[in-house]
């Protein structure tokens, strides 16, 4: 910015005027990108064109003439004065802040002062400027920042152009990672919101549809504190054995692995490269927590790489680092006290593993097993339900998991309930349950001792004790591992027992699944 103190005020000429009123202003062609950079080294007061993150440069231009320049990039990491003015918190700064811009250079080239220039030019910028943003780097922009060094300017240009003045900077520079050195010149900081309602939309609890996408792109970071960390570690230390050599460990196994924990609890999902970024994000104090040794020759703690992440992966003790952090899980937590047990098959889309995970109704992770190659879901999910504790639970599962052994382990050996899919190429199970419910909608109490009042209700048919469910005969069951299509039934509910006490289920024998359970149909 060119506008120096004291500089007297006056009006633009008829020339000048006609200038203002056709200039055009555009982002800089890549073509011209080299001489832009070599006008702001030459005639800018910082001597430097280079730009960070993400970034624009723009040129004003009067009948093909470039008349001023500016360039845009990422803004300032923290900035106290411009956070406390959105009134975004910590976290919200951090995955939001791609959508405010600094301003880091203005320039009006040698010859082409006029008044009002600047202002002009700021004003078609800020007009174009998310929409072009948004063509640049797939997302628009919200705020606009900027500093100026109050020894040279005033920025009169910016409060022309509607910003504000929000004070100063406190006068550190960023030296290197984790370093900032204080100097002699703090500078003023300016701000102007681009859209309306900038700020209110910023420090929302949740951002307009197309911001969205700025969050989703946030790089995961760990939140986790010192104390925190070193617990886990020591339950990790505790069932994980060191396979290697003492002088060899400068990434004991230990906080090893309780940093890839760290990495998946915030939402590192793609293998050894997004960890090795992830490790890079740890503060020194994190480091220091996970037991990792200092760089060599210096006081620096330092982070495995994508090399290291490769190397150990594949030697991790796998049921190991479950029983771990199920331990530690339950330290942090307590003890689950949810009533559901929801099984569901993923497969890793990066890393082409599919697993076979528990959780609780609150999504709380109960464990999980692999998928061994040449198999399927069914087994793996089998295996990894006698390891989870059933009793007095219900647990969930789809359609593939709606076999006889799956849900007589669940209710004999694991003393739980069951709510299983069932879909319309089941035929001969699916017309067994269209004989004891009907298709009313169901209440699970019954009005005195006829439960045939209740709509819905297990009707004089279900006396029957060959029924096609678990406990009865495996040709009348039509329970198969072949997914079909679209009738829920769900044996579950202990409380139900309690509601039909007297009813003809409540015996042995093969009718026994259905007394303990109850049945119903969405």
């Amino acid at each position: 910015m060119n506008t120096k103190k004291n500089a007297a005020f006056r009006p633009p000429t008829p020339d000048e005027q006609e200038v203002l009123i056709h200039l055009s202003v555009r982002p800089v062609r890549p073509d011209e990108v080299a001489r832009f950079d070599q006008l702001i080294t030459e005639h800018h007061y910082l001597k430097s064109a280079h730009l960070v993150g993400e970034h624009l440069r723009y040129v004003a231009t009067y009948k093909d003439q470039w008349m001023a320049l500016a360039a845009w990039n990422a803004a300032a990491l923290h900035l106290k004065a411009r956070d406390a003015f959105i009134g975004w918190t910590e976290e919200q700064r951090r995955t939001r802040l791609a959508l405010v811009v600094n301003n880091c250079r203005l320039l009006v080239l040698p010859g082409c002062q006029c008044p009002n220039l600047i202002s002009r030019f700021m004003k078609l910028m800020i007009q174009r400027l998310s929409s072009d943003w948004e063509q640049s780097w797939k997302h628009p922009v919200a705020l606009a920042e900027t500093f100026v060094d109050p020894h040279l300017y005033q920025g009169t240009a910016y409060k022309a152009s509607g910003w504000k003045r929000l004070g100063q900077t406190a006068g550190w520079k960023r030296s290197a990672e984790d370093f900032y050195q204080k100097h002699e010149r703090p500078k003023q900081i300016w701000v102007r919101e681009v859209v309306a309602h900038a700020c209110r939309k910023l420090c929302a609890p949740s951002l307009p549809a197309d911001w969205k996408k700025v969050e989703e792109k946030a790089s995961p970071r760990c939140t986790a504190k010192a104390r925190q960390m070193s617990s886990l570690v020591e339950h990790l230390r505790a069932e994980v054995p060191e396979f290697r050599a003492k002088e060899a460990l400068a990434y004991p196994m230990a906080g090893f692995l309780a940093l890839i924990a760290l990495a998946m609890f915030s939402g590192v999902r793609r293998g050894p490269q997004d960890l090795a970024e992830y490790a890079a994000s740890l503060s020194q104090g994190q480091l220091r927590a996970l037991g990792f040794r200092r760089k060599a020759g210096t006081t620096r703690i330092r982070c495995p790489g994508e090399s290291t992440f490769k190397r150990l992966l594949p030697r991790i003790d796998a049921a190991g680092l479950e029983r771990a952090l199920l331990l530690w899980q339950e330290e942090v937590l307590g003890p689950s006290e949810d009533k559901l047990v929801i099984v569901d098959g993923k497969t890793l889309r990066h890393a082409h593993v599919q697993l076979v995970s528990a959780v609780d109704g609150s999504g709380r992770w109960l464990g999980s097993l692999p998928v061994q190659e040449g198999s399927n879901e069914i087994p793996a999910a089998r295996e990894l339900l006698a390891k989870v504790p059933l009793e007095d639970k219900t647990s969930l599962a789809d359609a593939i998991h709606t076999q006889i052994q799956t849900a007589q382990q669940i209710l004999f050996e694991g003393g739980g309930d069951y709510a299983l899919t069932v879909k319309d190429n089941h035929k001969e199970l699916v017309q067994t349950l269209e004989t004891l419910l009907t298709r009313s909608e169901f209440s699970p109490s019954a009005h005195g001792a006829d439960a045939g009042h209740d709509a819905g209700t297990q009707s004089q048919p279900a006396r029957n004790q060959s029924f096609g469910v678990p406990g009865s005969h495996a040709r009348t069951s039509g329970l198969s591992g072949s997914p079909i299509d679209c009738t829920i039934a769900t044996a579950g509910a202990a409380q139900r027992q309690e509601n039909h006490r007297d009813s003809p289920f409540d015996q042995q024998s093969d009718a026994g699944a259905i007394g303990r359970t109850g049945l119903d149909q969405t």
